[in-house]
């Protein structure tokens, strides 16, 4: 983890990468913190929904709301106040290989469903001093990125960091650092087996 890493850190390596001066305070009142300020953390929430990175997630057990909706479905519930984006898997149980449910919908904050328990499985906006030092270092050239053209007013490097960070546009974001980081992030990842054999067990 990079336990000494903040907001502010990324935003000051960025801006060396650039060829400008690291900033002190987001507050210190130069044009750079206030880019700084205004553009980090929608970008580091953006590249984190991204891709499901795994240190970014986590499950809840949602709270059921008094009011039932109105609609087909009996029950409505909160979704969480930190998530980024919609969950990513809900269940009913906690329990291993418990079944992903599909009979639910999403609708403004809420939840809603037939299932009178829910879990979710979602990703949070993580402090920085937690993220790994792989998405750190991606946070840094996104960050390169987006201060060049604002910082530098050169087009040119702005299109550099963007290769640097993302890849071509060609790749859909899915290239440069960004391919790498999702690979190592994924390479801790345990291989998702098969358990349910019915249409094979069926023929017997």
């Amino acid at each position: 983890m990079a336990s000494g890493d903040s907001a502010l850190s990324i935003c000051s390596d960025a801006l060396l990468m650039l060829g400008a001066k690291p900033i002190a305070s987001f507050t210190e009142g130069t044009d750079e913190a206030s880019i700084a300020d205004r553009l980090y953390h929608d970008i580091r929430d953006q590249a984190l929904t991204v891709y499901p990175w795994s240190f970014s997630m986590k499950k809840s057990q949602l709270a059921q709301l008094i009011d039932a909706p109105v609609n087909e479905y009996k029950y409505a519930y909160q979704l969480p106040s930190d998530r980024l984006g919609s969950p990513h898997a809900v269940t009913n149980s906690v329990a291993y290989n418990a079944p992903i449910i599909n009979d639910y919908q999403i609708m403004g904050d809420q939840l809603i469903t037939n299932q009178e328990i829910i879990y979710a499985d979602y990703q949070y906006a993580v402090p920085e001093s937690v993220m790994p030092k792989y998405f750190v270092q991606l946070m840094k050239y996104m960050m390169a990125w987006h201060f060049a053209l604002p910082i530098t007013d050169q087009t040119e490097k702005a299109q550099y960091w963007q290769s640097v960070a993302v890849g071509t546009p060609g790749e859909n974001g899915r290239g440069g650092y960004m391919r790498q980081a999702m690979n190592i992030d994924g390479q801790g990842q345990p291989v998702n087996a098969i358990n349910d054999f019915s249409l094979i067990n069926v023929r017997y």
